[in-house]
């Protein structure tokens, strides 16, 4: 396996792009700082600063650099893995699962982490290469220096069930600005996607598609009016992908521009 020498070092499956977290991953900040929010809190980070990230979880960054460079090392605990870590390291008992959805744990500090992190330089900084079996061999590792320091993580990590059925109307009310597909919204509410649009015409009365545009555009007036914040600042925090797009459907629904609020 290649670790490239580009602004992150990765061990395991690559992290989706999307502002869904598909597989805990332990993220360890290098260079620069970030701030994240997962429709219920934000987050916080700067070098030096590491969290498990939880699957199942939708979550928002913003990076900041530090002299043009943003550093971090995403380390990857995926099912395959963990199921097999399982077997190397059996539990007596499975923990319940933790009543937080908070999506990242701050994991305590400890000198063990920070040296772990100083064996993988060789790897981040493009001097050497790791083959699959070394990768997972590094993996196990960070996962038993984690676990002795942070046991709870283990109620985290090792439940492999699908999420279970929620209520739609407050997950959404939560979770509308996070641009994801339905099916995304689908899953995480414990549904199908045709049960996800059958109960969500009857909890909000329109089509999801529907709901939420509005409710994003709703959302982006209140920031431009009452926040005074800029156009370009506020369509990929309410869930628009394009600025253009964001402005076309924004004066459809207000007969004005952006930048006329």
């Amino acid at each position: 396996m290649r670790v490239h020498n580009i602004q992150s070092c990765h061990l395991g499956p690559e992290i989706s792009p999307e502002q869904f977290i598909s597989e805990h991953f332990f993220l360890y900040l290098l260079k620069g700082s970030m701030k994240a929010y997962d429709g219920n809190r934000e987050y916080q980070m700067v070098p030096g600063d590491y969290c498990m990230a939880r699957k199942n979880h939708l979550v928002r960054y913003t990076k900041y650099k530090d002299n043009g460079a943003f550093e971090k090392i995403i380390i990857t605990f995926d099912a395959p893995f963990l199921q097999l870590f399982l077997e190397r390291h059996p539990l007596k008992e499975l923990p319940p699962v933790p009543a937080s959805t908070d999506s990242f744990v701050l994991v305590p500090k400890q000198k063990l982490v920070d040296t772990y992190i100083q064996s993988l330089a060789p790897y981040y900084n493009g001097q050497e290469t790791l083959n699959t079996t070394f990768a997972d061999i590094k993996r196990e590792e960070l996962l038993l220096i984690l676990l002795q320091n942070a046991p709870e993580l283990k109620a985290i990590l090792f439940h492999f069930g699908i999420p279970e059925k929620l209520d739609l109307e407050s997950f959404m009310l939560k979770n509308f600005r996070f641009n994801v597909p339905l099916e995304r919204f689908a899953f995480l509410t414990g549904r199908s996607l045709s049960s996800f649009k059958r109960d969500f015409q009857k909890v909000f009365g329109r089509s999801p598609g529907a709901w939420l545009k509005k409710k994003r555009l709703e959302e982006a007036y209140f920031l431009l009016s009452k926040q005074k914040r800029k156009p370009s600042e506020v369509y990929l925090e309410v869930g628009f992908e394009d600025l253009s797009h964001f402005s076309f459907v924004f004066k459809k629904e207000f007969g004005k521009t952006p930048g006329e609020v």
